[in-house]
Parts: C-alpha cells; sequence; structure tokens
C-alpha cells in the first residue's frame, strides 16, 4: 500500500474487524521480549506492541510510512520504538534482535519473499516466532481481491520451504487468520 492511502490503515472499523488487542493477546507477549512489525505502515500494530513489551523494531519499504510512523509515536508518547528502512529484500532488521517478528497484510505483497525471509530468520533469536496475518484466501465472504489472500495450505508451504516451522493456525477474526512459525 502507498503511503498515500495510509489513512486506510487506521480506519475507524478497522479496530472491530481485525481486532488487534486480541491477536496480540493471543501472542502471550512477554513484557521482557523484544518483538518487531515488518511493514509497519503507519504502527497500527507498532504502538500497541511496545505498550506489552520491551522493545519495538518497526520498518517499512517506503520512508514516507516511516515519518508517520515516527509522527505518531511523538504524539503518542512512545519511546520504546526504533525505526529502520526495509528494501525489497531485506526486512531491515538487526541480527538476533527479536523474539517475535510480526506481519500484518504484508507476507502476500513481498517481492522477494526468500530475501525478507531470510533476512527475518537472522533477525530472530534461537526459538524465535514468525507471525503473519493475512485474509483468508479459502473465504470467498472475505471481501478483499483475491491477490491480497492467501490460504493456509499455501502459507505452510512457502514458509516451511524457507526454512520455518508452523506451530498453529488462529481463527479467531472475521476475515483473517494468525499463523504462528518457529
Amino acid at each position: 500500500m502507498s503511503y498515500l492511502g495510509a489513512d486506510w490503515l487506521d480506519r475507524p472499523d478497522r479496530e472491530a474487524r481485525e481486532q488487534p488487542e486480541v491477536v496480540l493477546d493471543a501472542l502471550k507477549l512477554a513484557p521482557e521480549s523484544v518483538a518487531a512489525d515488518v511493514g509497519a505502515g503507519t504502527g497500527y500494530f507498532t504502538v500497541r506492541m511496545a505498550k506489552r513489551v520491551k522493545q519495538v523494531h518497526a520498518t517499512d519499504l517506503q520512508p514516507e510510512m516511516l515519518k508517520l510512523l515516527e509522527q505518531r509515536l511523538a504524539n503518542e508518547h512512545v519511546g520504546n520504538v526504533t525505526l529502520h528502512p526495509a528494501t525489497a529484500h531485506d526486512a531491515g532488521l538487526p541480527a538476533a534482535c527479536c523474539d517475535l517478528v510480526l506481519m500484518v497484510d504484508v507476507y502476500h505483497e513481498l517481492s522477494d519473499p526468500p530475501g525478507v525471509v531470510g533476512s527475518i530468520r537472522r533477525a530472530l533469536r534461537p526459538h524465535g516466532r514468525l507471525v503473519l496475518v493475512e485474509y483468508r484466501g479459502e473465504d470467498p465472504a472475505v471481501a478483499i481481491k483475491p491477490e491480497h489472500k492467501m490460504t493456509l495450505p499455501q502459507i505452510k508451504k512457502e514458509l516451511d520451504g524457507l526454512g520455518f516451522h508452523f506451530v498453529e493456525s488462529l481463527e479467531m477474526l472475521h476475515d483473517q487468520r494468525v499463523v504462528i512459525f518457529e
């Protein structure tokens, strides 16, 4: 999504549909842990995670999105978030920095999944988790263009091929699923 459509990321109905606090509760984030929000956009999940963990690394491809996020962090007085520019081939995270990496509606957009996921593997600490939130591709009732949805078998096959082990898929959201890998 272009930064020109950034308002859509903070639309009024998003909380009711995507239940960010329910998602974060399900991830059982330890207060002393370090998390990352890859493809953070305006920081919709970043700010919420920052209230739960010691530190958050937030990355985005677009410098304009990072500027919007920086402004949001200042406005909300959030001081435990470090911003990093990403590229199409690298998530932009420091090595061994994170216990958990979250990608909300991002994985399906990657032009170089092996490159980005490889950089995420390097950024995760031992027993770290990669969590994808993606729109359910199997469900025709999910009113999102097909190119913005993924099926669970597709997600599992792709991430397994990139060196991750499927842990579980949480199906508690209206339109999306939360898929956890180690």
